[in-house]
């Protein structure tokens, strides 16, 4: 347990914990696709628009789908508004010359960075060798006609085509410009177009459903709430342990084996990315007084036997039985949650789906407990009970007790009785 104490530590310290928007603050969107859609498409969609927003300039972003017909889309630090024209854009981009279609999205193999002059914009752009000769043949002797370029068959630029364009030889460089009424507009028409070319043309429409928002200021306050919680929840379960068994050496090892279930689920956390948000947390609040519960079923179940014949067999043997009832337990708890944990996945975070975190760190807490920690505070409790033979334990607290020889209650019979008599009488004569 040790080695993994140590790797969970480190992970924390190296890669930090991913807080939920709840603690972070941010926004949840909630995509809705005109139509369901299979696997394949449902993955494109996702792919498309986890690039927009990382093209877009927003790092910490989560795109995940919710059935075949929704996607979750999770933003830390961002506003919604700043970011919903790109999510709900459907992005199919078509250049043309005279009403013939010259270029479209799919041709486009690399977009350069947006320039901005004044409150002009442009975003260059490159296309592959077949779509520039395409383009070539479309434009030959157009030389002064507008190159018309629609997003979402929306006209966003119309600049006029270039002599050296319209004479049938391709060119692989092009470039989509435009002016706006300030230099702000522009440099947000510019991003918008950029971000939209780069990652491609979503293969289905889809508009905004719902947007749910936590600024960093509350998300503060929600950490903070939490920090005291777990405090509490702490200092209530050390109190009600020390009630109980009144001995440090039964205490100590019972929170210090709930703190090392807590770091392991923060190192499992923080290996795998794992958002914490407030369910999580209160998950982890859950498995400490699971695991607290736990420990004390085999406490309680060692130190119900004061028996000192044959010690070493009777507290392995309880020891056993306690198990039973942290397996049958931790089995029930693991059952519950999986149900939980898998609506959450499959139908992303809406609804019951928000509670996944609960499950999860719930279930990761169980396992850790059964397999990790329950283990090692069971050597704990084999060896204490075996090696201290002199020091007898109760459920109530702790006390030494001395050996301590039965004093035979001899019963005199009847003739003794007469002969001490007689004895006694001779004496005062």
């Amino acid at each position: 347990m040790a080695v993994l104490l140590i790797i969970s530590i480190v992970s924390v310290g190296v890669f930090g914990l991913q807080e939920g928007l709840d603690l972070a603050g941010g926004s949840m969107i909630q995509l809705h696709l005109d139509e369901p859609v299979d696997q394949d498409t449902m993955s494109t969609v996702t792919s498309v628009l986890d690039k927009r927003l990382n093209a877009f300039g927003i790092s910490d972003v989560k795109v995940r789908q919710s059935g075949d017909q929704d996607v979750i889309v999770e933003i830390a630090g961002v506003k919604p508004e700043q970011v919903q024209n790109i999510i709900s854009t459907p992005g199919k981009f078509e250049a043309k010359i005279n009403g013939e279609t010259a270029l479209t999205g799919s041709d486009i193999q690399t977009v350069s960075a947006a320039e901005v002059t004044g409150n002009r914009w442009s975003v260059p752009f490159s296309v592959n060798t077949a779509a520039a000769n395409k383009f070539a043949q479309v434009a030959q002797g157009q030389a002064g006609a507008t190159v018309d370029m629609y997003l979402d068959d929306k006209l966003i630029s119309s600049p006029q085509l270039d002599a050296g364009l319209a004479n049938g030889v391709g060119s692989t460089d092009i470039e989509v410009s435009g002016g706006e009424q300030s230099k702000q507009a522009a440099e947000e028409k510019a991003t918008e177009i950029h971000t939209v070319l780069e990652s491609g043309a979503l293969p289905v429409k889809l508009h905004i459903s719902g947007v749910n928002s936590v600024s960093a200021e509350l998300g503060a306050e929600f950490e903070s709430g939490v920090l005291i919680a777990g405090f509490l929840a702490l200092l209530a379960i050390v109190a009600v342990i020390a009630i109980k068994y009144k001995s440090p050496s039964l205490v100590i090892p019972i929170i210090v084996t709930s703190v090392s279930e807590v770091i392991l689920i923060l190192g499992f956390a923080s290996l795998t990315h794992w958002n914490l948000d407030l369910a999580a947390i209160a998950g982890i609040i859950a498995a400490i007084g699971t695991g607290v519960d736990d420990q004390i079923v085999m406490t309680d179940e060692v130190l119900a036997r004061r028996d000192r014949s044959d010690r070493k067999n009777i507290v392995k043997s309880r020891i056993k039985r306690a198990f039973f009832i942290v397996y049958a337990s931790a089995g029930t708890l693991i059952a519950a949650m999986l149900p939980l944990a898998y609506i959450g996945f499959s139908r992303g975070a809406t609804g019951i789906g928000m509670l996944t975190g609960f499950a999860v760190t719930t279930v990761v807490g169980a396992l850790a407990g059964i397999f990790i920690t329950r283990p090692v505070f069971a050597d704990y409790m084999e060896t204490f009970l075996i090696k201290s033979p002199k020091q007898t334990l109760s459920a109530s607290g702790t006390g030494n007790v001395k050996d301590q020889e039965p004093k035979k209650n001899k019963k005199k019979g009847r003739k003794t009785l007469q002969r001490e008599a007689e004895e006694a009488k001779k004496k005062r004569f």
